[in-house]
């Protein structure tokens, strides 16, 4: 599903949102942005002896879910699966080193907004 539905528009990174082409408060500081990712919470029904690792910070059986929306807030990743337990950081750092999982990883120059979950490194 990674390849053919939930992928960026632009796979080379190369153009500029228009949002943020066409505004000029935004411009310099979000040229090179290509969106934003972050991590939720949906609850899960587990059998109770597999339910530990699934608990999280909201105290009940929950996957975190990974996902990486554009400027047109469409989907272009989402990775599933993770127990509640995981970490924002473990799940990016284990997806963008998987090559299954077909993250789409930025040009140099280019970066994602992320929240304080996540690493601060260049493309």
């Amino acid at each position: 599903m990674a390849t053919d539905i939930i992928k960026p528009q632009d796979s080379d990174f190369r153009d500029i949102p228009e949002k943020i082409l066409i505004d000029s408060r935004y411009m310099s500081h979000f040229k090179d942005c290509l969106g934003a990712i972050d991590g939720t919470y949906i609850p899960v029904s587990i059998s109770p002896e597999d339910q530990i690792p699934y608990i999280g910070r909201k105290g009940i059986p929950t996957q975190n879910v990974m996902a990486a929306c554009d400027f047109k807030m469409q989907f272009i990743f989402a990775v599933a699966g993770w127990e509640g337990s995981a970490h924002d950081s473990r799940i990016f750092q284990k997806t963008i080193w998987d090559p299954a999982l077909n993250f789409p990883k930025p040009p140099k120059e280019k970066y994602y907004l992320v929240d304080a979950g996540y690493p601060q490194m260049s493309g």
